[in-house]
């Protein structure tokens, strides 16, 4: 391994307790964008979903997610000092960067709401790279642009995130996944799709990581 071991994050769900957050946010835009609010129970059953499952069941135009997509962020961001780490994920973090691994986000929220949590959480100094892209699905090739733009090799990275999506990115981009169990897709799901590693708690991520990269 000629670079750095380095460990790439997903945002929402993984490192940031959005969840609730964008579930008020949701809720809020439901009449201006034609779908159902969603009940504390369609949440639950929400997370057992696959995103184009999520989308294809709450009816809402495929032509108006874009925007949607652009309103959550931008609302995201005027409440993100609301939002705090997910438990035990800045002690996880700050572990991986004083062990040595080079820490990166690749996310498709926006990097000014990325940036500005780093900064509430005085997390800024542990990251390399934050990048982002608009995309919510084709995430490898999200992965793929990071990977090509930072010359990295795809043996030297594991990627960390909460949905099933981010499996098949990573998978797709030829790289490892650590699935975490505590972000939005249910534990049920993430195993079904066969990441590399499925860890329930953050205090699983340093050992996880240091055995895939035999560290």
């Amino acid at each position: 391994m000629t670079h750095p071991p380095v460990v790439l994050f997903d945002f929402d769900g993984t490192i940031a307790d959005t969840h609730t957050v964008f579930v008020q946010i949701i809720n809020r835009l439901a009449d201006e964008f034609g779908y159902e609010p969603a009940s504390p129970e369609k949440v639950k059953q929400m997370q057992g979903l696959t995103a184009q499952n999520i989308i294809r069941q709450s009816g809402i135009s495929v032509f108006k997610i874009p925007l949607l997509l652009r309103r959550l962020k931008r609302e995201l961001h005027q409440e993100m000092k609301q939002v705090q780490t997910i438990a035990g994920m800045d002690d996880a973090i700050r572990q991986l960067h004083t062990q040595g691994y080079q820490l990166g986000i690749v996310t498709s929220n926006w990097i000014e709401n990325v940036r500005l949590f780093l900064e509430l959480q005085a997390l800024t100094d542990c990251f390399i790279w934050t990048y982002s892209s608009s995309t919510l699905f084709g995430k490898h090739r999200m992965l793929n642009r990071f990977i090509k733009q930072s010359g990295l090799n795809s043996q030297c990275i594991v990627y960390v995130g909460d949905e099933s999506r981010d499996i098949e990115a990573a998978q797709a981009s030829g790289i490892d996944i650590i699935s975490v169990a505590w972000g939005f897709n249910a534990p049920e799901l993430l195993a079904a799709y066969k990441p590399t590693a499925l860890i329930t708690e953050a205090q699983e991520l340093l050992p996880t990581v240091q055995r895939l990269f035999n560290t």
